[in-house]
């Protein structure tokens, strides 16, 4: 066959994360509840639901490149212009574009070792350096970031607030402040994935022009469309103006931008998530207590459960869950790993976990 080119002829074949579809063929079997992907299973807002069929029939056309309604209702939500804002195919989608154009071979960038593996996989994929500093407290540390941004020269700093795999969340004024201590020629890549549900003291006050950062949300998480692929960037005009020299100009599609603005004109079926995912939060923490487990304080829609035993014990249980037809993650690097992490959900699924926790962990015992 024809060779790759040398970058990514050299680097190993590598999936973030295996999805439950890919575990399901696997095991012959779907599973009974579905808590390991931080979906929405409380799905998207009716309206949004509605114009997604109505969209259906203009699928012959591609999306609108610029996704100028999509765009403008956002900005009026933020309170920033159109020129603040940049669609994309989920957060995912945009990370890999602004690493793409803000990162060249050998450059350093600074991220949480076991922090959100896709960002990682782009950093490799265009031939960056990667640095890790470990959380501290069950949550990233902002000035070690910063330390090993200083240290390193780094591009990019990434950071999730809240915090993706712990749920844990830092003041929106500890953020501000990491802005006037970043080195030269930094920029901080800040994952807002799941501000919907955070505290308000969690969402710090940043003009959306600051050039210093560049904040990531989606429609995935709250909203419910993690399958459309939409999300959203909120930066500097010069450096969201950057992404139309590399993306993918018709990635986000029609029915996906349809969606998203029905369900920004909908915030009564947000609220209404937002509260289910509360409740939730509530349940889970206590299916764990009734089986010894400890949940973490969580701004999310999932929740991480403390074994208060090692990284083998936890993939244990989540492969003795998988056996009952629960599919869960858990962390991937020590001692975060000591953790299963478990997505929000309705209260049938959250019954099937209840019944098959305590059996997943005698069938450990």
């Amino acid at each position: 066959m024809p060779r790759f080119a040398p970058l990514p002829d050299s680097l190993p074949q590598t999936v973030p994360f295996i999805g439950p579809e890919t575990l399901e063929r696997r095991r012959g079997t779907p599973f009974a509840a579905r808590l390991g992907a931080n979906e929405s299973a409380f799905g998207p807002s009716p309206l949004a639901a509605r114009a997604m069929r109505e969209a259906v029939g203009g699928i012959w056309k591609y999306g609108d490149a610029p996704g100028h309604d999509l765009t403008h209702a956002l900005a009026t939500q933020l309170g920033a212009a159109p020129a603040n804002i940049m669609l994309g195919e989920g957060i995912d989608g945009l990370l890999g574009t602004l690493v793409r154009l803000m990162v060249a071979p050998g450059d350093a960038v600074v991220t949480s070792d076991g922090a959100y593996p896709t960002f990682n996989y782009h950093v490799t994929g265009f031939g960056g350096v990667l640095h890790k500093v470990p959380y501290r407290d069950d949550a990233e540390d902002p000035q070690a970031l910063l330390q090993a941004a200083r240290e390193t020269q780094a591009r990019l700093i990434y950071l999730a607030n809240p915090d993706n795999p712990m749920g844990s969340w830092h003041k929106g004024a500890a953020i501000e402040a990491m802005l006037d201590d970043l080195p030269p020629d930094c920029l901080l890549v800040l994952d807002e994935a799941y501000a919907e549900f955070a505290p308000a003291e969690a969402i710090p006050r940043i003009d959306p022009a600051d050039p210093r950062v560049i904040r990531m949300r989606t429609f995935s998480k709250a909203y419910g469309m993690a399958g459309a692929r939409i999300g959203y960037a909120v930066g500097a005009p010069d450096l969201i103006a950057g992404f139309d020299r590399i993306r993918n100009h018709f990635g986000v599609n029609r029915i996906a931008q349809a969606g998203a603005l029905a369900a920004l004109a909908d915030p009564g079926w947000l609220a209404h998530v937002v509260a289910s995912v509360t409740a939730a939060r509530d349940r889970i923490a206590q299916i764990g207590a009734e089986s010894g487990l400890t949940a973490l304080p969580s701004a999310t829609n999932f929740v991480a459960l403390d074994t208060h035993r090692d990284g083998a014990f936890a993939r244990g249980l989540v492969a003795a869950l998988e056996a009952r037809d629960v599919f869960v993650r858990m962390p991937g690097v020590a001692p975060l790993d000591r953790c299963i992490r478990i997505s929000c959900a309705p209260d049938p699924e959250l019954d099937v976990l209840a019944k098959a926790l305590p059996a997943a962990l005698q069938d450990l015992a």
